[in-house]
């Protein structure tokens, strides 16, 4: 077996651009005289707390059979680097270091896939960095070099050394579903529609409404209609096949902010309507199934929206929303008349141990004003025996925890109807 000399790969596209797309690789020959510059793409999952690149798919398929005994997860190293795309005000924002291989094997083309360290809490697999000056997270310009530490087997027995690695896209299915789209007044916002046609009239919509870290960052102009999917699973939570399946199939909206929604509530009001009726007029949507849920700044606009919309929407979801004032002496952000006026259905939820927004002055406060209302008060934001910041209560809406008399939320959300 020849010796087996590793190269880095040449970089041409980060992970981080729209596109990803790479430049013609350069000639390279492996034992035979073989051509193995090869592609890859970063295979990622937005976690509770976070999108996180779990994988990387080689393609090798192109190669031949690959003989899987020839595998290890000491086959391949893989190096991560991560910066933002935009000035950090001297915050080191990003990494740099090794991603250990957990596991390698085939897929049904015959790639490899790596499977990469990662988890709730795990530094280096993110892509997303939150830049404190600005609260804002930015999508981080990923950059993956893969060295071949050993040559692989094709079937028969011929050796394969790849000799340059080309990085491709970011891949993560559930983002992907949501479509890309910019109403007529600039706001962006995405959009994921059930793939098959409804079997009876209309279907519901959901619009879910983004934290403040996950608006535009002015005055930098760092507007990507990408990190409300990425940052936490709040709005695809409502596109999952249990979700989809609870709504009989529901679209799901998520505007993104300008700002953040809480510098203008009254102001962008009208501009997430106006997305709304977009949505309506070019999808098969049940305008009496309109519901509206919202984290945190989000939470805020949502309540927001039914002070201004009283008719508009079939329920309201605030999650850890704020009403009471932002500072000593300034007017609360949903004044009390307003939220003794509000008719929509509401469902209220947070965590006791929110040291972000204090449940009592708004989440409790809220509650006690809105008739009829409803309300989930956790102790602690704990998901799959991990312990989350308090502030994080939109995981259990996420997950659909929240439940009241043996109804689930999402099942009270579906069989809401506007009067």
């Amino acid at each position: 077996m020849a010796n087996v000399i590793s190269r880095r790969s040449v970089l041409v596209a980060g992970a981080g651009g729209a596109a990803g797309l790479a430049l013609p690789a350069a000639p390279a020959h492996a034992e035979g005289g073989q051509a193995t510059s090869v592609g890859f793409v970063l295979d990622a999952t937005t976690l509770d707390g976070g999108e996180q690149v779990t994988s990387v798919t080689l393609d090798t398929s192109r190669l031949g059979r690959i003989d899987p005994a020839s595998l290890t997860t000491s086959t391949f190293s893989v190096h991560a680097t991560a910066t933002s795309p935009i000035p950090t005000g001297g915050q080191a924002v990003g990494y740099d270091l090794d991603r250990p291989v957990t596991d390698i094997r085939l897929d049904r083309r015959g790639d490899v896939v790596l499977t990469l360290s990662h988890g709730e809490g795990q530094v280096g697999g993110g892509t997303l960095g939150y830049l404190v000056s600005r609260g804002r997270n930015v999508r981080l310009d990923l950059v993956y070099t893969i060295t071949q530490n050993s040559p692989i087997l094709l079937r028969g027995g011929r050796p394969v050394t790849i000799s340059r690695f080309v990085q491709g896209r970011l891949v993560n299915p559930e983002v992907d579903a949501f479509g890309y789209h910019v109403s007529a007044s600039g706001m962006k916002y995405r959009l994921y529609s059930p793939t098959r046609s409804p079997r009876h009239g209309r279907r519901p919509l959901v619009v879910w409404l983004h934290g403040g870290g996950e608006g535009a960052s002015l005055p930098d102009g760092y507007y990507d209609n990408e990190t409300t999917l990425r940052a936490n699973r709040g709005a695809l939570g409502f596109a999952t096949r249990a979700a989809q399946r609870i709504f009989g199939g529901a679209h799901v909206v998520v505007p993104q902010s300008t700002s953040a929604w809480m510098q203008d509530g009254p102001g962008f009001a009208p501009l997430i309507a106006e997305i709304i009726n977009e949505v309506v007029r070019s999808r098969p949507v049940d305008r009496g199934r309109v519901c509206v849920a919202g984290a945190s700044n989000g939470g805020y606009m949502s309540l927001k929206l039914t002070t201004v919309y009283p008719t508009l929407f079939a329920a309201s979801v605030p999650v850890c929303g704020v009403v009471a004032p932002r500072q000593p002496g300034t007017p609360p952000l949903v004044p009390d008349s307003e939220l003794a006026a509000i008719s929509t259905p509401t469902w209220l939820v947070t965590s006791r141990d929110d040291t972000t927004v204090d449940p009592q002055a708004n989440t409790v406060h809220a509650h006690e004003l809105i008739p009829g209302s409803l309300m989930t008060l956790y102790d602690q934001v704990v998901w799959n025996g991990y312990r989350f910041p308090g502030h994080w209560s939109w995981i259990y809406v996420a997950r659909n925890h929240p439940s009241i008399g043996g109804t689930d939320l999402w099942s009270w959300m579906a069989r809401q109807r506007r009067r």
